[in-house]
């Protein structure tokens, strides 16, 4: 359905929780390296619970790696720096769903590397620095696959 890209994820439960939405989603989860856990990660597995198995899961050594796997996605980035709100895109099956680390965020070479129109923000009021990637992994997800008629559920 959809391919959900985290750049460097950092912190073990947000990975977890993301797995578990992607197993329940249909999503494709890809991780990109480094991560700032193993994948064994005791807080991982407890977030992930027994879902991990019924997640596509790939871990790729850059994004450029990751994107080859994914040739005709559509890449779109997660960002607070985005101009255009996530939910002004017409999703399409296939699509790939870009997030940046949690401490961070995406670097400033990939997002100069998109267009615009590839960079979408999520809302928020003033002044406020960000959300949990968790949650916005979620709140993206499910705007994508709302606008896909839920397939396949």
């Amino acid at each position: 359905m959809f391919n959900v890209i985290l750049y460097q994820p950092e912190i073990p439960p947000n990975t977890g929780n993301i797995i578990r939405l992607c197993a329940n989603t249909g999503a494709r989860l890809h991780l990109i390296r480094p991560l700032g856990f193993e994948l064994s990660d005791k807080h991982l597995r407890r977030a992930g619970l027994d879902y991990h198995e019924f997640a596509e899961l790939q871990v790729h050594d850059s994004l450029q790696d990751c994107l080859k796997q994914i040739p005709d996605s559509r890449l779109y980035s997660f960002t607070t720096k985005g101009a255009k709100q996530f939910n002004e895109v017409s999703y399409k099956s296939g699509d790939a769903l870009l997030f940046g680390p949690e401490s961070r965020g995406l670097p400033s070479e990939i997002l100069d590397a998109l267009t615009p129109d590839q960079r979408l923000r999520l809302p928020m009021l003033p002044n406020n620095r960000s959300l949990n990637l968790s949650n916005t992994v979620a709140v993206a997800v499910f705007e994508a696959w709302r606008q896909c008629h839920y397939a396949g559920s």
